[in-house]
């Protein structure tokens, strides 16, 4: 119940506490809310009951009895006559009206008492539960991040970083870097779709089974891919995806081998200021049981600049609802292109968080 200002009364033998219902507009209505009616509390609801039925007090009902059994070996005469024999049980309530047809609730103490028993209770399961929802969180985003690579294999013809901004909660969004030998490495960037628990975990299951068979990326990169699909459908319900992009880069040639499922364009920008995008060569995988990728080329130059990004990046808001777009992203990498990539991802990461004000609710991946 909702209760405002209290007045304590003292009235025959038993005191009496009103809780008056606050005023609507008033700042103990704005505190507590609505609340429809004025209450008494007293310490011995049928005593005060006798009390007022002799005064001419016109109840709805007798108290309904419960809760506390009063001790009826030597009653009070009043009791005695109210309930000869059985055993009473106090800390209810009854109704009353005033002389004008106002309504009015009567309770005992230890009702009341009971009420803010159950509410302090609830209010500390409650509180429990949240910390343990804030631990079991916290727990997730340190695992979560050790799922990001650790170690980046040295390039001599590459220089590269990457990095995820976490959000208040995990999510889906993945990015790492395989070793794949010979020269090459692998580059992969991914947003499983959902949110929460669910999509780190299958993050996770992503990971664990790019990671698990990277090796078939070598020499037949589209059978790596259609593994991965049927291993992520095979372990998913109905309705769960991935966007993905695989890269693998040849350290010895400069070249790129990709393949884009169905995930953002990424962002070729080459030393002339000119800018090229790698688009889709499939489907997202996860979804389809039958499934298949088409490979592309793309050939880097000395000072050129690729770059991979999830959708928390272009689609990150300021407070005007507007959001940070691929054209800033593009033109912060062309603002930024002769600082080194981890620097570089710095500035821009500096410029998405001032445009959004804060990280919000979505990972970012760069």
């Amino acid at each position: 119940m909702s209760l405002g200002v209290i007045i304590r009364l003292m009235a025959g033998s038993a005191s009496v506490t009103a809780l008056i219902a606050p005023e609507p507009g008033s700042e103990e209505f704005k505190l507590i809310g609505r609340s429809t009616e004025i209450v008494f509390v007293t310490e011995d609801a049928i005593a005060k009951y006798l009390e007022w039925c002799a005064r001419g007090v016109r109840f709805h009902f007798t108290p309904r009895l419960r809760r506390v059994q009063y001790d009826l070996a030597n009653p009070s005469p009043e009791l005695a006559a109210f309930n000869e024999q059985k055993p009473i049980w106090g800390g209810v309530f009854t109704r009353f009206e005033d002389i004008d047809g106002n309504s009015f609730a009567l309770v005992s103490l230890d009702e009341v008492s009971r009420a803010v028993e159950e509410q302090r209770r609830a209010a500390e399961a409650k509180l429990e539960a949240e910390r343990r929802a804030t631990q079991e969180l916290e727990i997730a985003m340190q695992f979560q991040s050790r799922l990001f690579p650790q170690v980046m294999p040295a390039l001599r013809t590459l220089d590269y970083a990457g990095t995820c901004l976490q959000a208040r909660s995990v999510g889906g969004d993945y990015y790492d870097f395989l070793h794949l030998g010979q020269e090459r490495l692998g580059l992969v960037v991914a947003d499983v779709a959902g949110k929460g628990m669910a999509a780190a975990l299958l993050m996770a299951n992503l990971q664990a089974n790019l990671r698990s068979q990277c090796a078939i990326a070598l020499e037949q990169p589209e059978r790596l891919l259609r593994s991965v699909n049927d291993l992520f459908y095979t372990n998913t319900v109905e309705s769960v995806y991935a966007t993905l992009f695989f890269a693998e880069y040849d350290d010895r040639a400069g070249r790129l081998r990709y393949a884009n499922c169905g995930h953002l364009p990424a962002i070729v920008l080459r030393t002339d200021d000119s800018l090229e995008k790698l688009h889709s060569t499939s489907t997202v995988v996860g979804l389809f049981p039958i499934w298949d990728c088409a490979i592309g080329d793309c050939q880097l130059f000395p000072g050129d600049t690729f770059a991979l990004y999830t959708d928390g990046i272009t689609e990150s808001c300021n407070g005007n609802g507007e959001e940070f777009g691929e054209q800033r992203l593009v033109d912060a990498l062309r603002l930024h292109r002769k600082l080194p990539p981890q620097d570089r991802m710095g500035k821009i990461v500096e410029q998405l968080l001032l445009n959004s004000r804060i990280v919000g609710s979505s990972n970012r991946i760069l």
